[in-house]
């Protein structure tokens, strides 16, 4: 079985420990993640921007950089959605088209790869601190990553999961939604940031990088001590400080 990183442009530029904390996880199981350089960005800021053309460029580098692995595994459920779009995008490329479906089925977020695929709930990990989670919009509502992070966090020893009032709501990042309209996008993270607040949890976990940079960016400008941590990185913390 090969099963490879799709590591998503933030994981790889700016919190590569996300990545790694994926690789030690999964081979604490037996799984090797192979990592295709070759692979570039999703497409999804030109594919949101309308600029259908870039985005069929950079989906078709993806598309050939997993086409012989068995799974994608994805710390993101942003990008991981994103190739659910690649068949739109080839519809009339047949060629492209069988590939971009075989990438949709055999692509999974983290935890989804952790829960549906190898059916494990409980890594060993203990984490005794108080922690809120954070559902990002595509992962959850688009994706259907709902279930997964939260059995996981069930099971790790010492952790206390508080509700985050109105989780659900977007956290007003958007990607290229957060340029464009940033008053509106301050004002949504701002509220996020309240409610984050309102647990008085010290660590805030969630799937998306993107998401988690943006909270965690209006966080340190309020002075607020709140840790932020992709969960891969509170499970492999966890296991080691067991």
């Amino acid at each position: 079985m090969k099963v490879s990183l799709f590591i998503t442009c933030l994981s790889d530029a700016i919190y590569p420990r996300v990545g790694e904390a994926m690789v030690r996880l999964l081979a604490a199981y037996g799984v090797q993640l192979e990592f295709p350089q070759v692979q570039t960005c999703c497409g999804q800021p030109s594919y949101n921007s309308g600029y259908w053309d870039e985005t069929r460029t950079a989906a078709k580098t993806i598309l050939e950089a997993f086409d012989d692995s068995d799974f994608v595994v994805c710390p993101s459920g942003s990008c991981t959605y994103m190739i659910h779009h690649y068949p739109e995008l080839f519809a009339e490329e047949p060629i492209w088209l069988e590939k971009a479906k075989r990438l949709q089925d055999k692509a999974y977020e983290f935890t989804q790869f952790l829960v549906q695929v190898l059916g494990i709930t409980d890594i060993g990990a203990s984490f005794p601190h108080k922690v809120t989670y954070h559902p990002s919009c595509h992962g959850s509502r688009l994706l259907g990553v709902k279930d997964e992070p939260l059995a996981l966090l069930a099971n790790v020893k010492g952790l206390e999961l508080v509700p985050l009032p109105h989780a659900e709501d977007c956290c007003g990042f958007g990607g290229t939604f957060a340029i464009k309209m940033s008053d509106i996008s301050g004002a949504m993270v701002t509220e996020k940031v309240d409610h984050v607040k309102e647990t008085q949890a010290e660590v805030l976990v969630g799937l998306d990088m993107a998401c988690l940079m943006n909270i965690a960016g209006n966080l340190r400008h309020r002075n607020e001590p709140v840790r932020v941590m992709h969960l891969a990185e509170l499970l492999y913390e966890g296991v080691q400080t067991r």
